[in-house]
């Protein structure tokens, strides 16, 4: 058994985001804050309570957006979706980078949240 839960919400902005996080600051009525030690995300602090709302810059002329689902266990997890029909595209560090049906990405991570947080909102698969 391993436990999941969706983790966060990415804007996926080409090249720099400085643009799209004042589009997106403005817009959901929250500060855009670069995140210490990792250049490429921007957070919207609160945008999405109970969420991880961030702008991605991404070396893709598509903008997009995209999920991480957050796990107790990567492995089971990506095996999960893998079943469920999603195809794995890439890894980066420890996240697993998927394609679902219908196209959309998604990222598999460990855990990242607040334990606490994570015990109360995360589903049990088997």
């Amino acid at each position: 058994m391993h436990r999941s839960r969706v983790y966060a919400l990415l804007i996926d902005t080409p090249g720099p985001e400085a643009a799209a996080a004042a589009f997106w600051s403005a817009a959901l009525g929250t500060p855009a804050e670069p995140v210490p030690g990792e250049e490429q995300f921007t957070t919207l602090h609160e945008a999405i309570p109970g969420l991880v709302t961030a702008i991605q810059s991404i070396d893709d002329p598509n903008p997009r957006f995209h999920i991480d689902i957050e796990t107790d266990d990567v492995d089971a997890e990506t095996a999960r979706l893998l079943t469920l029909g999603a195809t794995e595209t890439a890894r980066w560090l420890e996240c697993r980078v998927l394609r679902a049906p219908g196209g959309h990405l998604l990222c598999v991570l460990p855990v990242h949240s607040d334990p606490e947080v994570f015990n109360t909102r995360a589903r049990t698969w088997s």
